[in-house]
Parts: C-alpha cells; sequence; structure tokens
C-alpha cells in the first residue's frame, strides 16, 4: 500500500486506541468527580453529539474546497486541545459539567470533519482497486483498538484517576497529527467554487446527491437503519443485565468486550469474499445476517447460560458488521465523484448521529412505558426489514473522478 499509506494507517491506529480508552470518559467523570445524576450523564451523552453534528453542517461544504490533509490535522489539534482543558480544570479544581458539554460538542464538530476529509483523502491516496484494502485494515483496526481500550481505560482510571483517559486520547490526536503530516506529498487539485461565499443552498449539497443516487441512496437508509436500531438496543439491554438479571459489571463488560474479536475476523473476511462472489453479493448477504442475531438478545436469562447467549449473539452481528462495514464504506466511496468526497461524508455522518440519537432517546421512553425485553424485541423485529432496503442490484458503473459538466444544450456526454 506504500509509506504514505502507512503513515495514515499509524495515525488512524493511535487516534483510534486513545478514543477507546476514554470510551464513555466524560459519563465517568460526570458521576465520579461532579457527582452528576442520571439526567444530568443523560444530556451529557446526548445533547453534545446532536449539538456539534449540528454544528459540523456547514463544514461539509467548506472541507470540499480545501486540501484535505490539512484540514486533518487541523481537526487533530483541535481535538487535542479541547481535551486537555478537562485535565487541567480537574487539576485546578474548576471542571464543570458546562465545560464538559462544549467539550463534547466541539469533539464531535471535529469528529464530522475530520471523518469528511479523510474519506476524500484516502480516495485520492489509494489506488481504486484498494479501497477495500484500506477499508478493512482500517477496520480491523477498530475492532482491535475496541477489544483493547476500554479494559485498559478501566484499568487507568481504578488506577490513576478519571480524567486519565481523557488526557491519553488527547496526546492520541496530537500524534494523529503527527502522522498525518510524516504522510507528506501532494494531494489533488480542490474543486473550484462558483463564488467564494457559501450559500445556503450549498449546505443541502450532500444530502442533495445521496438522495439523487441509485447506487447511493438505498445504501444510505440501509445503513442508517441499520446501525440506529443495533445501537438503541444498547441501553434497554444494560437495564435488564444488570437490573433484574443480576449481572455484574464486569460480566457485563466481557459480554460485549469478547465478542469484538469478530469484528476483527469479519474485516479479514471481507476483501476474500468480495473477491469471490463479488461486491454487491457480498453486501447484500452481511446485511441480513447482521439482522438476524439482535432479536435473540430479547431471550437473555440470567447466570452463564444467559452471558454465553449474549456473547455468541454479540459476535454473530459483530463478525457480520465487521464484513459489512468496509465493503459499504468502499461502494460509498466508488460511487462519489472526487469533487463531491466531502460533503457527501458529511451528510452522511450528520444524518446518522442525528438518526441514532433521536432513535435511542425514543426507544428509552418506550423500554421506560414497555419494559426492556419489549423494547429489544421491537428494534430486532423492525432490524429484520432493514436489508430489503437493499433488494434491487444498483448500476455498477462508477461516477467519474469529477462531476461531468453539462454541455451547451444542457445534455450531458456519454461515458
Amino acid at each position: 500500500m506504500g509509506r504514505r499509506f502507512g503513515w495514515l494507517w499509524a495515525a488512524y491506529s493511535v487516534s483510534a486506541l486513545g478514543t477507546y480508552l476514554a470510551f464513555d470518559a466524560f459519563s465517568v467523570i460526570a458521576v465520579i468527580a461532579l457527582h452528576a445524576g442520571p439526567a444530568e450523564v443523560a444530556l451529557l451523552a446526548a445533547t453534545g453529539p446532536a449539538v456539534g453534528a449540528l454544528a459540523a453542517v456547514p463544514l461539509g461544504p467548506w472541507v470540499e474546497f480545501r486540501h484535505k490533509r490539512p484540514v486533518m490535522m487541523a481537526m487533530d489539534v483541535i481535538r487535542f486541545a479541547a481535551l486537555l482543558t478537562v485535565p487541567a480544570a480537574y487539576a485546578l479544581g474548576a471542571l464543570g459539567l458546562g465545560q464538559l458539554l462544549l467539550v463534547s460538542v466541539v469533539v464531535a464538530a471535529a469528529d464530522i470533519t475530520f471523518s469528511a476529509a479523510s474519506g476524500a483523502f484516502l480516495k485520492s491516496l489509494v489506488p481504486a482497486g484498494r479501497l477495500l484494502t484500506a477499508n478493512a485494515r482500517f477496520e480491523s483496526t477498530n475492532w482491535t483498538a475496541l477489544v483493547l481500550g476500554p479494559p485498559l481505560g478501566g484499568a487507568a482510571i481504578g488506577l490513576f484517576g478519571p480524567v486519565t483517559t481523557v488526557a491519553a486520547n488527547a496526546v492520541s490526536f496530537l500524534l494523529s497529527a503527527l502522522g498525518i503530516r510524516a504522510v507528506g506529498g501532494g494531494e489533488p487539485r480542490p474543486a473550484r467554487r462558483d463564488t467564494q461565499r457559501l450559500r445556503a443552498g450549498d449546505l443541502l449539497d450532500g444530502w442533495r446527491y445521496i438522495l439523487a443516487s441509485p447506487a447511493l441512496r438505498p445504501l444510505f437508509f440501509n445503513n442508517l437503519a441499520g446501525n440506529a436500531l443495533i445501537m438503541v438496543a444498547a441501553p434497554p439491554l444494560a437495564v435488564l443485565m444488570l437490573g433484574p438479571l443480576g449481572f455484574a459489571p464486569w460480566q457485563y463488560g466481557l459480554a460485549f468486550a469478547v465478542p469484538c474479536l469478530g469484528g476483527l475476523l469479519g474485516a479479514r473476511l471481507a476483501r476474500p469474499l468480495v473477491a469471490r462472489y463479488g461486491q454487491w453479493r457480498v453486501l447484500r448477504t452481511a446485511s441480513a445476517l447482521r439482522a438476524v442475531w439482535p432479536l435473540g438478545l430479547a431471550f437473555v436469562m440470567p447466570g452463564w447460560p444467559g452471558l454465553l447467549l449474549v456473547m455468541v449473539l454479540e459476535f454473530g452481528v459483530i463478525s457480520c458488521s465487521g464484513v459489512y462495514s468496509p465493503v459499504y464504506a468502499t461502494r460509498r466511496l466508488e460511487h462519489t465523484p472526487d469533487d463531491r468526497v466531502a460533503r457527501t461524508l458529511s451528510a452522511w455522518s450528520i444524518t446518522g448521529k442525528a438518526t441514532t440519537a433521536a432513535a435511542t432517546a425514543l426507544w428509552g421512553l418506550l423500554a421506560t412505558l414497555t419494559g426492556p425485553r419489549t423494547a429489544i424485541a421491537a428494534a430486532g423485529i423492525l432490524l429484520l426489514a432493514t436489508p430489503l432496503l437493499l433488494r434491487r442490484r444498483t448500476a455498477t458503473a462508477r461516477p467519474s473522478p469529477a462531476t461531468v459538466p453539462p454541455s451547451p444544450d444542457g445534455s450531458r456526454p456519454s461515458r
């Protein structure tokens, strides 16, 4: 894949490990250090990412017309500086919930902007035939960090205090920025704007392209619905396992840490499966298989049999997700012109975060009214319908590297 991709992969790896070391760190700090109640913790968990996603709306069009590597480095530095204020304020005895909320907003907006820029940069860096290999390596790294990060982070908090992992995460973003700087080399000239001023209509360009694309539209809705319905079952399941079923916190953590190895396995299988069966067939099959498992979580029982059942079901859904994610990410890049990648990925990410946040809140209300098992079962049943969003094969032709301009009579030349 070359030296430049090696540096990019290293930068991703260190930031992914830092992120998962600090997994749910703000909630832990709010409870342990600030003695916040459930309502305040829920506000922090939901509001920060939601407001951050809203703040990122104008950044997609802004990123599109700029060199991507400097934007990625800037977002890493912003995240480093924002996160570093947390241990600094804690050391001075000045840390408050408002600061955690503000930092959460800044980091969420920077996350979305970085993702939009990095997707466009990856497409310019890696040959089209190697995009799946690159995305599979990122997916493997992500699941490896998820296996290692939370347990190590929990141990670090126990040994060194509640803000330790936030400081480590901040440093990981600084190291990521240095790694991206080491990538070096040039990148294609950014697309040119007709006007230097950002217009209100420009904010919707990403969504307009997704919804108008026969290749991206079904993938967009399948991905949004699938991810949201998988995520909404997590809080009711936590309430069920840690409450009525009587699982200890370490058992609950074990139930989700070990199955993450399935994500690593799935990511490694993605490329050979696509080589043998084709991208579209693997994508549809992985989407269908990952939808089968979560319904079983509604039937979890107490004791070790219940714990093993959760681990088997989670291993199944995570393994299928490990195959699905790099294939869908590759298909998305292949069917997006180079001059629209940042806007498209930004719109995709913003919608995904907003959809998951809204669905999680709705399912929390459903679990309150009907009970955790009913809420888990409802999500599982609806999830079974999501593969239908990929029911028809889309065109296999890929768009040109940039949007094809219309000819004087308004038609577009054939390719």
